[in-house]
């Protein structure tokens, strides 16, 4: 039973695979709108709620002070000093650690090895920014960084 490929066989093949997959992303695109929600945290962001505003504050700092010109975050920036998607759960779920090591800075320590600068921020920024990373670290990222230590 040998039947040739025709022309009209190979468009039907064509717009029947067009259209389920057409239909396919509309159904992904659906679904991924539908879960969005859930994952999102916006009622954390509500710049009418003091932890809003200082989450914004604290990223307004973040790039500010080009922080992930060394450092990297989610995986976006620099590779030059310790990723700080997870800095909250590292530090032991504590923004005081957070605040403390960044007040600490610079460390002295060896010769030749890098350490972060003193930016001397006032007390309400070093909140902010703690607040900022420890919202960066609650962030549902599929299990990124691979790691603790980022």
């Amino acid at each position: 039973m040998a039947q040739t490929f025709t022309k009209t066989m190979a468009r039907n093949i064509f717009y029947g695979g067009s259209v389920f997959f057409f239909l396919l992303f509309l159904a992904l695109t659906f679904d991924t709108s539908m879960a969005l929600p859930e994952r999102d945290r916006r009622e954390v962001l509500d710049p009418n709620t003091e932890l809003g505003r200082q989450i914004a504050h604290g990223k307004a700092l973040w790039e500010e002070n080009n922080c992930i010109g060394c450092h990297s975050l989610l995986g976006e920036g620099a590779y030059f000093a310790p990723e700080l998607g997870n800095v909250y759960v590292r530090f032991g779920n504590n923004t005081e650690a957070i605040k403390a090591f960044i007040q600490s800075r610079p460390a002295e320590g060896i010769p030749g090895r890098r350490s972060m600068p003193q930016f001397n921020f006032a007390p309400d920024q070093l909140e902010a920014i703690a607040q900022f990373l420890k919202y960066a670290s609650e962030i549902n990222t599929a299990g990124w960084p691979p790691n603790k230590q980022g």
